[in-house]
């Protein structure tokens, strides 16, 4: 099941990029600053554990991304189109490595282990 999920995010991930390059032609260099930045979120951790898990996981879950696409199909935004579909990638990218939502007790427990 592990591997089917890994995969299955994978594809996911794949399809976000193809929308993000091939239909809104959208930078690569704002795509992949922009996976990066997702993982400030953890700056959390430099305070505590369960202010850690929060704030990474605000950041690491389907919600906002799907309300910021929401908000782009409404405006015709492209900020927001790129926000969300960057977002939509990091989250996929993490599962498919892996790497879930967090639990406030420990940084590697997470909703996937």
């Amino acid at each position: 099941m592990k591997y089917f999920l890994q995969i299955e995010n994978a594809m996911l991930f794949i399809l976000t990029a193809f929308i993000y390059f091939y239909h809104f032609h959208f930078s690569w260099v704002i795509f992949l600053l922009g996976i990066l930045l997702v993982d400030l979120s953890q700056v959390g951790y430099l305070f505590n554990k369960q202010s850690g898990a929060v704030l990474y996981n605000l950041f690491h879950n389907l919600v906002l991304p799907a309300l910021l696409l929401s908000a782009a199909l409404l405006t015709k935004k492209d900020l927001l189109y790129m926000t969300a579909l960057i977002l939509f990638a990091h989250v996929w990218m993490d599962r498919m490595l892996g790497f879930g939502l967090k639990y406030g007790d420990s940084f590697q427990h997470t909703h996937l282990s």
